[in-house]
């Protein structure tokens, strides 16, 4: 089973004001895909991450991606096979960026 890890070497933040504001949103119905929360720092490479891709991000911390998958379900609105793919998918773009690792 892979399980997921932050490159230790990557700095990074999460914004508290625009978490909450997308929180806000969330709970009126908005669409906040393009709204940052976070922000990654690796050589020189500036990274923002929207709700979901912070929420998944703060989950590599080597558990499974099946188990962040299990974990981030109840928390959003979406079929369980398109949140699968989108998971994998935000994963290894950030593999093939550095930021994370994959190991057995």
């Amino acid at each position: 089973m892979r399980k997921i890890h932050r490159n230790p070497n990557v700095m990074w933040r999460e914004e508290v004001d625009a978490l909450a504001e997308v929180r806000e949103a969330l709970d009126r119905g908005d669409d906040v895909e393009d709204e940052g929360t976070s922000v990654l720092f690796s050589g020189g490479t500036m990274l923002s991450l929207n709700y979901l891709g912070t929420e998944i991000w703060k989950l590599c911390d080597g558990r499974s991606v099946e188990g962040g998958v299990a974990e981030l379900l109840p928390r959003f609105d979406v079929e369980e096979e398109v949140l699968r793919a989108d998971v994998a998918a935000f994963l290894d773009e950030l593999a093939a960026r550095g930021f994370v690792t994959y190991n057995e």
